[in-house]
């Protein structure tokens, strides 16, 4: 009941309660709350004058309250009502819940006095005194009855009076403005609880208070307990019950008020009856509310478990974001101990060249100076043939030695420079480039069952993405089985979130789903939709397959043509399952032609009289009798032919693989063909002596059975 203690509070004081009136407006306040926000309007206009323009209208006719002035910071919220006139602007406060309230502009008794009226007796109010409400901020002028004009919630203070009782906490003091303390006393006349300052304060021991009667608090909860019910009177008859229910007015009335007041012409119903009825309305509009209370309940739980859930999800995604770094980082790690084992490598070869030759120069300067030492030591020498002897082997020695110091010799083998440079610039492009991306596959589509719909041997179908779906989609597949309660297979894969899908199978009953999929992966399906195609056939013939000589109209459904020569035209629907009947009518024939009419494949000739080639069953029949032709091979001569007004039945039922012509609803002949599986398109061909109009949707004829299906007959 806790969230019920805001209803149960005065918007001005904030407290529960006390004496509650109803305003025309059906917002509640506080009776001493009333008197305090009361503002008296200028003399020159006087409650008579502003009601004096209304005539035969209510004192307090709410349903007009929406042309007054409505209140704003700028003004004084006061606006004409009738003949009303502004009232002076006054400052406007705040009640201790918040709501803006207008002190009153004429100076008043402190609050307290007010707060504590003598049960049954109100000080007398200023003439032209003018209230407003501080939750809507409509106002309204008071008449001579003053606030004993507006009706008493009785209910209201009956459910505060229950719910204070219902509470086992200590009872507090009505009186402390901002933390109550507990209350030591109760007055049984004011009946009021009282703290020991606030008693001190407001109910001295002295004067008319001085006889009051004050008890314990929770004596004083007892005595509220079982004191009775106060009996509604009416607010104009005070002495009269209300008894009864005024329906224009929708308030309660007394007998006096029928026959002396302004609802003697009124509609009036008994007010049990009316208590009852009203009653029931609140329980059946309580009902819708309890249904979105309960609905924002189980709503909030669900949020509740999404923070869970967040929360939860939000350390798993942390944990594996550190780990794929931290992944990151031992492999930039590995990489730099496999570059670091390049540069040593690349260091001790440097060295090792470098070593080896000044081991090698070393050596051969050493020769080199030996050799010098020598040569000087020999040039030394006094002995002119000793010298001589030797000379030439000693030049020849200096000038060897001399070339082999030659070019490249004393030129370094090696740079000091390492010729390595790390290319790290795409590296730092990809850490920097390094963000989330959506790696989930896509949740199941919805499909939109307002926008799906089949139409003769075609199905459309619609879906989208789930509201709340964020992760990236880049294409559909649509898969519908093959409407025999086969396998699914795939018809349409895209972009698109609308499709139809044509040539389907007549009378029969598909199974339809789509998923979507990204990078990732493909998401789920979504639920499976059952699609009931046309029980019956309707096709007309097909431009686009006609021979060019071909002539159609009447919406491709009559045909004739404007050679001499046999045209084959098709029609715009292949049949490859189940039972079919249509029929043609003649509606010109002259000069004795011979028209034929069957079944053909799509890739049929078109120039030559139907069945003369391998992919066309047909008969054709003259004035006199007919013919059954395949591959043009003519069987089961006929007699009954055809005139204008003839009608041709052509039967195809693939549960027996077989096909039946009529001609004037009797058959023509025995079975045509027989072991017929594929896909055949209806077709005929005629020439300009002959026109036919083609009818379709047709039921199978009275005297045929269809075989059992065949459970393993191919889709087109």
């Amino acid at each position: 009941m806790d969230e019920m203690e805001e209803e149960l509070k005065c918007p001005v004081c904030g407290s529960f309660y006390r004496e509650p009136i109803i305003l025309p407006c059906s917002h509640n306040i506080c009776l001493a709350c009333a008197r305090n926000i009361l503002v008296q309007t200028p003399d020159a206009e006087s409650p008579q004058s502003s009601r004096a323009s209304g005539s035969g209208v209510s004192d307090y006719d709410y349903l007009d309250l929406d042309k007054m002035s409505l209140y704003s910071e700028a003004d004084s919220g006061y606006g004409s009502y009738g003949g009303f006139v502004s009232a002076p602007t006054t400052p406007c406060q705040k009640s201790p819940n918040g709501v803006r309230v207008f002190p009153p502009s004429v100076p008043q008794p402190p609050p307290q006095q007010h707060l504590l009226p003598q049960p049954g007796s109100l000080p007398p109010i200023p003439r032209n005194s003018c209230i407003t409400c501080p939750q809507c901020h409509r106002s309204l002028i008071l008449d001579d009855r003053g606030l004993r004009g507006f009706p008493k919630n009785r209910v209201l203070e009956g459910v505060v009076d229950r719910y204070q009782q219902s509470k086992a906490a200590a009872l507090k003091c009505q009186l402390c403005e901002k933390s109550p303390k507990e209350a030591t006393v109760m007055c049984e006349q004011c009946d009021v609880f009282y703290c020991d300052p606030c008693r001190l304060r407001c109910h001295p021991p002295r004067g008319p208070l001085a006889k009051h009667r004050l008890v314990p608090p929770a004596q004083g909860r007892i005595s509220r307990r079982a004191s009775p019910r106060k009996i509604s009177t009416c607010t104009e008859h005070e002495l009269e019950n209300l008894s009864m229910y005024c329906v224009q007015c929708k308030t309660p009335v007394c007998y006096q008020c029928l026959e002396e007041g302004k609802h003697g012409t009124h509609e009036v119903k008994a007010l049990g009856a009316m208590w009852k009825l009203h009653k029931g309305q609140l329980s059946q509009a309580l009902n819708g509310l309890s249904d979105r209370a309960t609905e924002a309940k189980e709503f909030l739980v669900q949020l509740r478990n999404m923070v869970q859930h967040i929360q939860e999800n939000g350390v798993e995604f942390e944990a594996c974001l550190v780990a794929q770094c931290d992944a990151l980082i031992d492999a930039l790690n590995r990489r730099k101990a496999q570059l670091l084992a390049r540069v040593n490598k690349e260091h001790e070869h440097k060295l090792k060249v470098v070593r080896d030759q000044i081991s090698h120069c070393t050596v051969k300067l050493r020769q080199t100076t030996g050799l010098m030492e020598y040569c000087l030591e020999v040039i030394k020498e006094n002995d002119p043939s000793g010298f001589l002897q030797i000379s030439d082997a000693l030049i020849r020695r200096v000038h060897m030695t001399e070339g082999q110091w030659g070019k490249g010799t004393l030129t370094p083998r090696m740079t000091s420079d390492f010729d390595l440079t790390l290319d790290s610039g795409p590296l730092l492009q990809t850490i920097h480039q390094l963000d989330f991306v959506q790696m989930k596959v896509p949740a199941a589509p919805m499909l939109q069952l307002e926008e799906c719909c089949t139409q003769n041997n075609s199905a459309t179908l619609s879906w989208k993405q789930p509201p709340l779906s964020t992760i990236a989609v880049d294409g559909y597949i649509l898969e519908l089985d093959d409407g025999n309660g086969g396998p699914f297979r795939e018809v349409y894969v895209g972009t698109e979130t609308i499709c139809t899908v044509d040539g389907l199978h007549f009378n029969s009953t598909y199974k339809s789903r789509v998923k979507a999929f990204n990078a990732s992966g493909v998401g789920q399906y979504s639920k499976t939709l059952i699609m009931q195609t046309s029980e019956v056939a309707w096709f007309t013939f097909d431009p686009a397959s006609a021979h060019p000589d071909i002539i159609l109209s009447n919406d491709n459904l009559t045909v004739t043509c404007s050679s001499y020569d046999d045209r084959v035209v098709l029609s715009n629907s292949a049949f490859s399952r189940g039972v079919h009947y249509w029929e043609m009518t003649i509606d010109r024939y002259d000069n004795h032609p011979d028209p034929a009419f069957g079944i053909a494949r799509s890739d049929v000739l078109k120039d030559v009289m139907l069945g003369k080639d391998d992919k066309a069953w047909a008969m054709y029949v003259d004035n006199n009798r007919s013919w059954f032709m395949h591959n043009n091979s003519h069987t089961n001569r006929t007699d009954g032919g055809i005139s204008k007004g003839s009608t041709i039945g052509v039967l195809l039922d693939f549960s027996r693989g077989i096909i039946i012509f009529l001609i004037n609803d009797e058959q023509q002949g025995p079975v045509a063909f027989e072991g017929l599986e594929g896909v055949y398109y209806p077709a005929l061909s005629i020439n300009r002596n002959v026109q036919v109009t083609l009818h379709t949707g047709l039921p199978i004829p009275d005297f045929y059975t269809p075989g059992e299906a065949d459970p393993t007959g191919s889709v087109c």
